[in-house]
């Protein structure tokens, strides 16, 4: 039986490919899904992105009890939302945070996630290759 794993993106990781090249690359999210897709026959993957705090909210607690895991690339709120962080803590299905950049090498601000605390694992700074060793992590 295939392990469910939503992939959750949040603010501005709708621009992968576009924004900040150098940074972030210059693959779209969309392709890239279509290549895990194939590398992960074993896991049926859905994928969710929003630029709104609460929206990510809502679909963490709408899978969150009935998913075998959630790779979450939170963006920025990584380092503001608590409320991420309780929506996460509230739910049974294990988090992977991922980072595509190394967020220890950018600015201070970025070295803080409130998140980490509570997920199962971080992935940092090996580009969009982040998410596929964060689904390796539920195999």
């Amino acid at each position: 039986m295939k392990k469910k794993v939503l992939i959750i993106n949040g603010p501005n990781l709708n621009l992968l490919g576009i924004r900040e090249p150098s940074i972030y690359g210059g693959e779209s999210f969309e392709d890239f899904i279509a290549n895990l897709e194939v590398q992960f026959p074993e896991i049926e993957l859905s994928y969710y992105q929003s630029n709104h705090e609460g929206a990510l909210i809502d679909k963490i607690h709408e899978v969150g009890f009935g998913y075998d895991g959630i790779v979450l690339n939170a963006g920025g709120y990584t380092h503001t939302s608590v409320a991420l962080a309780d929506a996460i803590k509230a739910i049974s299905t294990p988090v992977v945070e991922v980072h595509i950049s190394n967020t220890f090498a950018r600015e201070t601000f970025r070295h803080q996630s409130y998140l980490s605390p509570v997920v199962k694992g971080v992935v940092v700074g090996f580009g969009l290759k982040s998410y596929e060793l964060a689904l390796q992590s539920f195999l």
